[in-house]
């Protein structure tokens, strides 16, 4: 059994304070090449984070690598095929992170259409003396689209139901929720909603699926929300759609290449930016660090993994 782990890139401190508990650890960007070979063969485990990137060339620098945890529901930065045909092990951390990342989801569907940032920035800068705000958009009783009717965007769909909201979905299979209405056609569900959020799991497949197409069929009046991740969307699309108003506004967690941001969508009163923060609580930080904890305890003691990472047909 090893007592040494290898950290990939952008995992969180406070993960590997705890893991730096009970193990000996390296991490990978931050050890010199003769340090890497030095621990090659005894490495078993490397540990990530959802925004990581483990790909095949890393893969072979361990060749006798066993698991690969990963602190997050998205591995989309882990090579799982080439991983898998190693008879590599990939664990993440579903589940757990689901309510905050679809409390987010709406908590920027409410502040791009009630545009609660740019009511703060009007007081801020002294303008309500000078006037009103501006009115914003209604949520109750619009009509919402889920891009990925998974874990998330069902709960995303859970949370509509307390504002009245038609809910509809985009997802690779029919739907069994006998009040959601499923389309097989992503234009033609942006077309019939008021607000799209984006929960789509992202891989080579769904890369720029939220394309120029979609974004004009969701219309001037239309609010895009992504809780996803930036490569789902068409970057360069969106920005154009929004300087040329031809969506009505957008909620944006996530972007293309984090953490830069694209300027043409900073300070605008109907774009609401946060930095990749869905999960971010203190609750279920702790608690996704402890299940990627359980994971390596389990394989540690040869016992089945709670939370294994099926590689996709």
């Amino acid at each position: 059994m090893s007592s040494s782990l290898v950290l990939a890139d952008k995992v969180p401190p406070a993960l590997a304070e705890k893991l730096a508990n009970d193990y000996q650890l390296y991490f990978y960007t931050k050890s010199s090449p003769e340090e890497i070979q030095a621990i090659s063969e005894q490495t078993e485990i490397i540990v990530a984070s959802g925004e990581s990137t483990v790909n095949a060339e890393m893969i072979s620098r361990f060749p006798n690598l066993k698991l690969i945890a990963v602190f997050g529901v998205g591995y989309d930065g882990i090579d799982v095929a080439t991983a898998t045909s190693k008879n590599i092990q990939v664990t993440n951390t579903p589940d757990i992170l689901t309510d905050d990342v679809a409390d987010l989801g709406f908590a920027l569907i409410l502040n791009a259409s009630r545009r609660i940032n740019a009511a703060q920035r009007f007081i801020e800068q002294g303008n309500w003396a000078s006037g009103s705000f501006p009115l914003a958009s209604k949520v109750t009783g619009k009509r919402l689209g889920i891009v990925g009717y998974g874990r998330i965007g069902q709960a995303v769909a859970d949370r509509a139901r307390g504002f009245s909201m038609p809910v509809a979905c985009f997802s690779r299979h029919p739907v069994t929720d006998q009040d959601v209405k499923w389309y097989g056609d992503l234009t033609e569900l942006a077309h019939n909603s008021d607000i799209l959020v984006v929960c789509v799991s992202a891989n080579p497949q769904t890369r720029g699926l939220i394309n120029k197409q979609v974004l004009t069929a969701l219309g001037p009046k239309g609010i895009l929300i992504n809780i996803s991740r930036g490569s789902v969307v068409d970057e360069a699309a969106l920005v154009d759609a929004i300087t040329r108003g031809e969506i009505g506004g957008a909620g944006l967690d996530v972007f293309a290449a984090e953490p830069s941001v694209p300027e043409a969508l900073l300070n605008r009163p109907e774009v609401v930016l946060t930095p990749h923060i869905a999960s971010g609580t203190h609750e279920t930080r702790a608690d996704m660090a402890k299940l990627v904890i359980d994971n390596i305890t389990a394989f540690q003691n040869g016992q089945p993994l709670l939370t294994p990472v099926t590689p996709k047909a």
